[in-house]
């Protein structure tokens, strides 16, 4: 994925973006309320859905709901060797690091693929 957008707001507020062909990553923490939201937007014909658009517009939290359902015990265990060697210091760390192991389940177990392409299963289009 590429780099995209980055505001930083002093040490108060973060906001990054990454975006490859069928999504975009947006990535936000505010310092002060120590919150941290990850929402993934799917790209129809390569532009950005409305914000409003449920089915395009995916909140980390509610995605991986959906997703987890769905995966095995075993599936987790990799998640967490994958993630292993990172240490989280405090609790916004823990917080980043949760999101970013439950991104990367979602990542590879969900299709992000515009709905006008071919519907096949995630793990074909790796």
């Amino acid at each position: 994925m590429e780099l995209g957008k980055q505001n930083f707001n002093g040490n108060v507020f973060y906001d990054i973006e990454y975006k490859d062909k069928d999504k975009i990553i947006s990535m936000s923490l505010e310092t002060i309320e120590n919150y941290f939201q990850v929402i993934i937007f799917k790209l129809v014909k390569g532009k950005m859905p409305d914000y409003d658009d449920k089915a395009k517009t995916l909140h980390l939290s509610n995605l991986s709901n959906k997703i987890f359902k769905t995966l095995t015990k075993q599936d987790f265990k990799e998640n967490k060797i994958y993630f292993q060697s990172i240490e989280a210091k405090n609790k916004t760390e823990r917080m980043i690091l949760k999101s970013a192991m439950d991104l990367r389940l979602c990542l590879r177990n969900y299709s992000f693929k515009d709905e006008t392409e071919k519907k096949l299963p995630w793990k074909f289009w790796k």
